[in-house]
């Protein structure tokens, strides 16, 4: 008698696999920090001191006041673009520093 397998996308695997270890947020964090340079562009990358995420919230430390005034002003369009990325249970708020 033949064992019927299932098949299922790697992606969900290993989404599966995160779930039932309980690592699922801790390694969504990871990769929405090491994403910041991606999605927000290198000259603002560059300016960035730190990015860290604690609780849902995304804190970003810069060195220019003038890039930060530009950031808080567009704070509501780079939150958007992080949650249609990671979603809204992994990101919920952005403070710049």
């Amino acid at each position: 008698m033949a064992k019927k397998t299932e098949t299922q996308h790697i992606g969900n695997a290993i989404q599966e696999l995160l779930k039932s270890y309980q690592i699922k947020n801790k390694f969504d964090e990871a990769n929405l920090v090491t994403s910041w340079e991606r999605l927000v562009g290198k000259p603002v990358a560059r300016r960035t001191k730190k990015v860290f995420l604690r609780n849902k919230v995304l804190f970003v430390e810069l060195d220019s006041p003038t890039m930060k005034h530009d950031l808080n002003i567009h704070k509501a369009q780079i939150l958007e673009v992080f949650q249609k990325e990671f979603g809204k249970e992994t990101l919920g708020e952005i403070i710049i520093m």
